[in-house]
C-alpha cells in the first residue's frame, strides 16, 4: 500500500546521501557509538538525514556549520532513539538554537513558601516546551566521548520528559514498563543523591551533583551517564541504570564492557 510518509522518507534519504568517508570521520569523533551493531549504524546515518531534513538549525554569530558538524550533532541526537522504534519521539519542536558560548537566561523559582526569586543564569543548554532546543556549540564539541558528559543528550532527554507534558522526570514508559516501579527506584536514588549533597554541599558524588536540581534534570544528567559513563552510573545506581535501560531499550554497558575486552585501546582506558 502507498504511503505519502514513506514516499517522502525515501525521496530525502535520496537527495542527501552521505558519503561513507565523511562517516567514518563522524565515527571517529564518536566514541559513544563504537561497538554498535552494523544495523544500527545503518539507521542512524538514515535517522541523521531525516533529523536534519526536519529540524531547522539556527546559528548565532561565531557558529559556522559543514555538513560535518551538522552530521556529528545530528548522530548525538539520535542515539538515544535508535531502538525507541518510529514514534515521532522529537515532536514539538523544529529548532536547534546554536550560540558561540555559554549564554545567560533569565531564571524563576517559587520555593516552599511560596516566594518567588528571579535571577540571571548562565547556561550552555535549554530546552523549552513547545520551543526551540538552545545549545553552545563549545558544549556540542566537548560531547561524544565516554566521559559522563554529552550536551546534546542532556537538553533532548528534556524533550523527551516534556511528552508527558511539564519536564517531570517522567518520559513516555513503554507497555511493558510500570510507572510505579519507575517512580520508586528514581526517587530512590534522587533522595539518595540529595541527602549526600544535604550533609556536605561539595560532596564528590558519582555522578554530577547538578542532577540533585529536581527530577527532571535528574532524569536528563541520568541519560547522559546512561550513553557515556554507563559503569559509572550502573555501579551508583543499579536500578537506575536498568529503568533507563528498558525505556531506551539500548545496553551502552554491555558495549562498553565488551569494546574494554575486545579492545587494547579501551582495555587500556579501563586499567
Amino acid at each position: 500500500m502507498w504511503s505519502l510518509s514513506a514516499w517522502r522518507r525515501r525521496r530525502t534519504l535520496a537527495r542527501n546521501p552521505i558519503d561513507p568517508l565523511l562517516w567514518q570521520r563522524i565515527r571517529e569523533r564518536l566514541p559513544i557509538l563504537d561497538g554498535i551493531r552494523e544495523e544500527d549504524d545503518h539507521w542512524l546515518r538514515e535517522a541523521c538525514v531525516l533529523f536534519l531534513d526536519a529540524k531547522h538549525l539556527t546559528t548565532l554569530p561565531g557558529v559556522e556549520l559543514d555538513v560535518e558538524q551538522r552530521l556529528f550533532l545530528a548522530a548525538q541526537a539520535q542515539l538515544p532513539l535508535l531502538h525507541l522504534g518510529e514514534l515521532n519521539w522529537y515532536q514539538g519542536f523544529h529548532e536547534i538554537i546554536l550560540y558561540p558560548d555559554d549564554f545567560v537566561s533569565p531564571q524563576r523559582h517559587r520555593d516552599s513558601s511560596g516566594v518567588e526569586h528571579e535571577w540571571d543564569g548562565e547556561h550552555s543548554g535549554e530546552a523549552w516546551l513547545q520551543g526551540p532546543v538552545i545549545l553552545a556549540w563549545p558544549g556540542v564539541l566537548g560531547s561524544g566521548g565516554w566521559e559522563g558528559y554529552n550536551l546534546v543528550i542532556h537538553e533532548l532527554a528534556h524533550k523527551l520528559d516534556m511528552l508527558n507534558g511539564d519536564a517531570n522526570g517522567l518520559p513516555p514508559l513503554h507497555h511493558d514498563m510500570r510507572v510505579s516501579d519507575w517512580a520508586k527506584v528514581m526517587q530512590h536514588a534522587y533522595d539518595d543523591l540529595n541527602r549526600q549533597l544535604d550533609r556536605n554541599p561539595d560532596a564528590e558524588t558519582a555522578i554530577d551533583p547538578y542532577a540533585a536540581e529536581n527530577p527532571a534534570e535528574f532524569f536528563a544528567v541520568t541519560s547522559e551517564y546512561f550513553f557515556t559513563a554507563p559503569d559509572v552510573l550502573s555501579a551508583a545506581y543499579p536500578a537506575v541504570y536498568a529503568q533507563l535501560s528498558a525505556f531506551y531499550r539500548q545496553d551502552p554497558l554491555a558495549r562498553l564492557t565488551e569494546l574494554q575486552h575486545n579492545h587494547p585501546h579501551y582495555r587500556d582506558a579501563a586499567e
